[in-house]
């Protein structure tokens, strides 16, 4: 069975189609594609509160090719879901309905809360060592998905409006960093060590670029070591030398000084980075709705 889910994110829209097939009575889950397109919602709504026309009628017509392609692929079932940029657009309801009258998609805007738990329906939990405290962390253009795992449970989740796109256009203040900070250290004092789970797609660059590949994983050290490797580059040479695409070469270091604040402050000395994230939690949660019979 064929499932598709569509993420409208702050940054970029994607399109994920993935295969699902049983085996002794468990899903496995196989990716058959990701189409990406960085229309950037989110430059527009941290810096004006609204999306543009022009701006909202390109979003249509992703959607609408998505649409085209989810119906010639033989999709069971697929849903939309936008973030923080249509979120906090003040126009983001009148946006949404104008895509479901020109496509026929309606897209539900998630909340914070909501955005987490999709993030972390993706099953990862079942594959944890049980005896271990993770922090799943998820950074986007417009906000920062916390949550806390341990003994296949979810103790904590919550959402920070803190993202890359934001601090680009210098919308984030030291004072939004203190809940998060005070929260983190909390975490780290009741818990002994805690094990980071990095998702989104600049984690899973900088993964790819400067982690232990082999071993899965990336370490703090790593992680500071990627961010001077980085900073020492201008945006046109993180482009032209390091071949990063043009909408990931400006984001990727406000995304690392995120997971460095976490990692200080929750004791983080190493990052899991599965590459998976909440395209892959909305197509879990369809394939439980269609079990369900939902």
């Amino acid at each position: 069975m064929r499932f598709a889910a569509i993420d409208i994110g702050s940054n970029a829209m994607r399109l994920l189609t993935m295969n699902v097939f049983a085996n002794n009575g468990k899903p496995i889950f196989k990716k058959e594609s990701l189409i990406r397109i960085p229309l950037r919602l989110g430059e527009e709504s941290f810096m004006d509160g609204r999306i543009s026309d022009s701006k909202a009628d390109k979003l249509s017509k992703v959607i609408q090719a998505f649409k085209n392609l989810i119906e010639a692929n033989d999709i069971v079932h697929y849903r939309a879901c936008a973030t923080a940029a249509m979120r906090e657009a003040s126009n983001g309801e009148e946006i949404m309905e104008k895509v479901f009258r020109e496509t026929g998609v309606k897209i539900e805007i998630v909340d914070g809360s909501r955005e987490a738990q999709l993030i972390y329906s993706n099953q990862i939990v079942e594959s944890l060592d049980g005896d271990n405290t993770y922090l799943y962390i998820d950074v986007g253009g417009g906000s920062t998905e916390l949550s806390l795992l341990n003994k296949e449970k979810v103790l904590f989740s919550q959402s920070f409006p803190i993202g890359t796109l934001k601090i680009l256009n210098n919308q984030v203040d030291d004072a939004d960093w203190t809940p998060i900070m005070n929260l983190l250290k909390g975490f780290k004092k009741e818990y002994k060590q805690i094990i980071g789970i990095g998702s989104g797609g600049n984690i899973n660059k900088i993964f790819k670029l400067y982690g232990d590949t082999e071993g899965g994983t990336l370490t703090q050290k790593q992680l500071l070591e990627a961010y001077n490797h980085l900073n020492s580059y201008t945006y046109a040479e993180r482009v032209t030398v390091l071949g990063l695409k043009p909408d990931r070469a400006d984001v990727i270091l406000p995304a690392t000084e995120i997971f460095l604040f976490i990692s200080r402050y929750a004791g983080i000395r190493t990052f899991l980075v599965p590459k998976i994230g909440l395209s892959d939690g909305i197509i879990h949660q369809l394939y439980e709705e269609h079990v369900a019979g939902k």
